[in-house]
């Protein structure tokens, strides 16, 4: 008998269904063992991601930040001890504050930056007695055995996106031409201490790109080591003009720019060799604060090359010295230079410059404050006019002189006063003593921010932007400048009259056979005359409303879009102020002074110096007038500056409503 047919009976399978009986209720134990250690374990976790989760909602609806104060770390202890949870030993709850970044993957990540409260990530963990299982294979692992085990979890929390509005001041140029392309090389080179040599092509092709903020930022900050998406610090990083443009270059080159685009770029950058550092914040103003997708934006690639040129130019020393040929001033003298740079571009909530339009949170833009130095030499044939009209007056003035000096030298004669030692006053005219006239005009200043904006609430109506601009502010000085003081940007250049006729007293002493002694000249004690304009033309303002009502204007466009532009118009005309400052300009006529022996004889000279006044007015109308032309039309609208009007771009996007809400 085989041995299977031997033990396949009954009476031998007794007992069989006992022993698995008893191994399926041991492996049933085991299973609701772990599961119930499992469901303990899940509880406890889902009770800390609770915690977390409240936690992070209330530290971001409640205004948290981590900064002084009631911080985000405080707000969110508040919100975990309402749930039970308390930090004790074992337990830790913390919070930080940072910003969100979205990847090539379009997966969320948190940046962790104190000084920024666009998110918060709360942190909570807890020390649990140990599994059931990880017991078990601890009682055959060697060394201690630990009983219990940490759980964590993690919350990030955001505000809905913000309200976001951006404001620019548009460039006056439009196109450049080959005459205009012959002043911008020498002017920007001049500016940026080197010499440089664009073609028409190559500035035009920078007026017409556009380049994403974000992206530049971006690229920027992989270029200097800054930390991804900490843009204040970026801004606040001091760096080179090279290295902006070379952040640049690379941006524009990944979006296909053309050749003659990258050709400019480079010999910008070259140029700008010795350029003195700068701070991209001082020309970008960006919101603390602010989410990421509000710097999605874009600007105008010309406008941003022209506001760091002009930001590095008013950092350093450096005046640019014009060509005169490219002016059409023949043997004239002009340099310029940036007192104030431009804020070319400024993003943040309208919600919080409207609490406070000219606060912190302000949305602000301006236009840079260029002040250019005009030399005349009064020697060339340019105003060889002004040296006959001046000379013109030794005929009128030649009998009353001569009559003068005549009677000053029979005082002196037969003063026993001036034998004794006693001073005997003398005559000393001086006809154009000055060989240089100097014009000083400061362009620029006009400013715009905004004071008010509304977003729908619904799908019904539109949004609208306020913004408040104040126009250009135009300084004329004609007379005497100190070149040396003329550039300062702490203190506007000192003008003094320029003398054309100056008709000085002095006292001389004569003691019998001693050399004679005197004293020094007393300028225009007997009369004179100068010339010296100082004059401030313009500053306007207006509230430019963009609003589908304010047609042609459209409403404020997303951010990202093309900017709504409007024109801020003085509500005077600024040049033909400034021609007729010119055209009308007064002659300072010094009428003799008569506290003194002479003063009182030289009194007939004012009707003859008055009379004389009258030759010179229409010689300097015609000198200084044909100044303004070029200087305006051509320097200042190549720098971007046009005294006529202010072109302001505005962009809006309307933020979510809502609370806050969990983001990681």
């Amino acid at each position: 008998m085989s041995p299977l047919k031997r033990f396949s009976g009954p009476a031998r399978q007794r007992g069989a269904i006992g022993l698995m009986a008893a191994v399926t209720l041991g492996l049933a134990l085991l299973l609701m063992l772990l599961v119930v250690d499992s469901g303990r374990l899940y509880l406890e976790q889902r009770r800390l991601q609770r915690v977390a989760d409240t936690a992070a909602l209330e530290a971001v609806s409640r205004g948290g930040t981590c900064q002084a104060g009631l911080t985000a770390a405080a707000y969110a202890g508040q919100s975990a001890a309402r749930n039970g949870f308390s930090v004790a030993p074992g337990s830790t709850l913390a919070a930080s504050c940072g910003f969100l970044t979205t990847g090539a993957n379009n997966l969320r990540s948190f940046n962790v930056d104190p000084t920024q409260s666009a998110a918060v990530r709360v942190v909570v963990s807890n020390t649990v007695p140990i599994s059931v299982a990880a017991g078990i294979v601890a009682l055959f692992s060697p060394g201690p055995t630990n009983l219990t085990t940490p759980l964590s979890a993690t919350a990030v929390a955001a505000a809905p996106l913000p309200t976001v509005a951006q404001l620019s001041i548009q460039s006056t140029l439009g196109t450049v031409s080959t005459a205009q392309s012959s002043i911008l090389n020498p002017l920007v080179g001049g500016l940026l201490g080197g010499s440089l040599t664009l073609s028409a092509a190559g500035w035009n092709g920078l007026l017409n790109t556009n380049i994403n903020l974000l992206s530049y930022l971006n690229q920027l900050a992989i270029n200097l080591n800054v930390a991804a998406g900490n843009y204040t610090q970026l801004l606040n990083t001091t760096t080179t003009l090279t290295q902006l443009i070379q952040a640049a270059i690379t941006v524009v080159q990944a979006n296909g720019a053309t050749a003659d685009i990258l050709t400019a770029l480079g010999n910008l950058q070259i140029a700008a060799l010795n350029a003195v550092p700068l701070k991209l914040g001082d020309i970008l103003q960006l919101q603390t604060g602010l989410p990421t997708t509000a710097l999605d934006a874009s600007v105008q690639l010309f406008q941003l090359l022209q506001a760091m040129i002009q930001l590095s130019n008013s950092n350093s020393a450096v005046a640019a010295t014009v060509p005169i040929n490219v002016l059409g001033l023949a043997n004239i003298t002009v340099k310029t230079k940036v007192i104030e740079p431009p804020q070319l571009s400024a993003i943040g909530n309208p919600a919080l410059a409207k609490a406070s339009p000219l606060g912190a949170n302000r949305i602000y833009v301006r236009t840079a404050q260029i002040r250019t130095l005009v030399q005349i030499n009064l020697s060339l044939p340019l105003v060889s006019g002004l040296s006959s009209a001046v000379g013109n007056l030794v005929a009128p003035l030649t009998p009353v002189l001569n009559s003068l000096l005549s009677l000053n030298l029979v005082q002196t004669l037969g003063s026993a006063l001036c034998l004794l030692g006693a001073g005997c006053e003398q005559l000393y005219p001086n006809l154009a003593p000055s060989s240089e006239i100097d014009l000083s005009l400061d362009a620029g200043g006009a400013v715009a921010y905004v004071t008010d904006y509304s977003c729908p609430v619904s799908n019904s109506g539109s949004k609208s932007l306020t913004v408040h601009t104040v126009s250009s502010i135009a300084d004329l000085k004609v007379g005497q400048i100190d070149p040396t003081n003329a550039f300062s940007s702490s203190a506007e250049p000192t003008v003094t009259p320029l003398p054309l006729v100056d008709l000085g007293i002095r006292t001389c002493y004569q003691f019998l056979v001693l050399p004679g002694r005197c004293d020094p000249v007393v300028h225009y004690a007997g009369g004179g005359i100068a010339i010296m304009v100082d004059s401030s033309v313009g500053q306007s303002s207006q509230d430019l409303v963009y609003a589908s009502t304010t047609v042609p204007y459209p409403i404020p466009p997303n951010l990202k879009q093309p900017p709504s532009y409007q024109t801020a118009a003085p509500t005077s005309n600024i040049v033909n102020s400034l021609a007729g400052t010119l055209a009308g300009i007064n002659l300072v006529v010094y009428k003799p002074v008569n506290n003194t022996p002479l003063g009182s004889i030289v009194t007939g000279l004012a009707s003859a110096i008055s009379g004389v006044s009258n030759l010179l007015m229409p010689v300097i109308t015609g000198l200084l007038s044909p100044l303004l032309d070029p200087l305006l039309n051509n320097l200042l609208s190549a720098l971007g500056i046009n005294l006529m009007d202010v072109e302001v771009g505005a962009n809006m996007t309307c933020g979510d409503t809502g609370k806050a809400y969990l983001v990681i």
